[in-house]
């Protein structure tokens, strides 16, 4: 695993199917081995000493890592609570109350500043709700679980470099079940690459500094290319006339390109300097739902947290924090998405159709859209990969409910 990933994402890697646990030994057990690779790390005894002794595994954190909804939130209900009106209003007074810093870290990064507080807004409710899980246990907690053991240790072994270079305290390390911390809700290894010390006092503390904690943010999106100045999402209409036979969301064209195919703003005409921009089309609940051009600084939000919907909330809280309006498109309410054993019952019709979806999990992801706007194509309908309940019983061959 990539060692930039944020906690938002790795926290929803890490809630994944849950696998059989490798609980072949006591915590104590599993503690006591990986005190000597702490060491063998370069940590300070006293420092493995101050995580490791006397602590115990919480069971709270392999509930929450083995227990996945079984029904999933459709995107408009996602983005409904991620641009809330109270969130927007709380957005515009925090930027309001912290305005001067946080424009000045968006120019000295390049990135737009509004961005900064949308994503503040959605990781931590602008600072109120950081998480109060000892981080150190919650990762102990993981790596003896087992399931995603390699990553929870290389975690402990950052947070062991965190408190010998004096960072953060032991105390100060609390944060979500899943090992994310502080305002922008970092994981450990994150912290150490990417978190800035705004004020210049000698630490990077993303608790309760919110220069840190927001320059932290900036510094992540402009090391992953942010481009200053550039949209990042564009709510589109299509024409009914639009072809989806070949269309493909990871594919990118010129914004005029994309108008000649017959792609409009969905308010408003186009800006002459988007025109030769590159963007993709995102359809995330179909063709019969809202459509989106997305702009490379969208994939550096998704860099953030891998996630659509993550980022299209990020971007629409931003925009609707700096005054822009709410998307116009209508959902597809009536169409929604599938619970996971019904995806599962999906993605295995799928398999048995020839179109390969992957190991069945419940989880809709890229090889499961793919598959599916596959068998699109092979009946005659739309291709858009939106596995709604329209699309159950087509795949399966059975009502929904059966």
């Amino acid at each position: 695993m990539k060692r930039i990933l944020v906690p938002a994402l790795a926290a929803l890697m890490l809630a994944g199917p849950a696998a059989a646990q490798s609980q072949d030994v006591s915590f104590d057990t599993w503690r006591d081995g990986f005190r000597g690779e702490l060491l063998e790390s370069g940590a300070r005894p006293e420092t493995v000493a101050l995580m490791l002794d006397d602590l115990s595994a919480d069971l709270r954190v392999i509930d929450r890592d083995g227990n996945q909804p079984e029904f999933v939130r459709p995107i408009w209900s996602y983005l409904g609570i991620a641009a809330s009106d109270l969130r927007i209003q709380n957005g515009r007074s925090a930027y309001a109350e912290h305005g001067e810093t946080i424009n000045a870290v968006a120019e000295r990064f390049g990135v737009r500043p509004e961005t900064l507080v949308a994503i503040w807004g959605l990781e931590s409710s602008f600072g109120a709700i950081t998480g109060n899980f000892d981080t150190v246990r919650s990762l102990a907690t993981l790596a003896w679980d087992g399931r995603r053991r390699s990553w929870a240790e290389a975690q402990l072994i950052a947070i062991a470099e965190m408190i010998d270079e004096g960072y953060a305290t032991r105390e100060q390390l609390t944060g979500s079940w899943a090992g994310a911390m502080g305002q922008m809700q970092f994981i450990p290894t994150t912290y150490l690459e990417r978190a800035h010390d705004w004020d210049g006092d000698g630490t990077r503390n993303i608790w309760t500094d919110i220069g840190d904690a927001v320059a932290s943010a900036a510094n992540l999106l402009a090391e992953e290319g942010w481009q200053s100045g550039a949209p990042t999402v564009v709510e589109v209409s299509l024409s009914e006339d639009f072809d989806l036979t070949d269309w493909n969301p990871t594919t990118s064209r010129l914004v005029s390109q994309w108008a000649v195919l017959g792609i409009t703003p969905a308010a408003g005409e186009w800006q002459a300097d988007d025109l030769m921009r590159s963007a993709r089309l995102e359809l995330p609940a179909g063709r019969n739902g809202p459509g989106f051009l997305t702009f490379p600084n969208f994939r550096v939000i998704k860099r953030y947290n891998n996630s659509t919907a993550y980022a299209l909330g990020v971007a629409h809280l931003a925009d609707r924090i700096a005054g822009g309006a709410a998307f116009v498109g209508d959902w597809p309410e009536g169409d929604v998405p599938l619970t996971r054993s019904q995806t599962r019952e999906v993605q295995a019709a799928l398999n048995a159709a020839g179109h390969n979806a992957g190991t069945p999990d419940g989880i809709a992801g890229p090889n499961t859209r793919r598959a599916l706007r596959a068998f699109q194509r092979a009946n005659g309908m739309a291709p858009d990969g939106y596995l709604g309940s329209a699309m159950y019983e087509a795949v399966t061959g059975r009502p929904l409910g059966d």
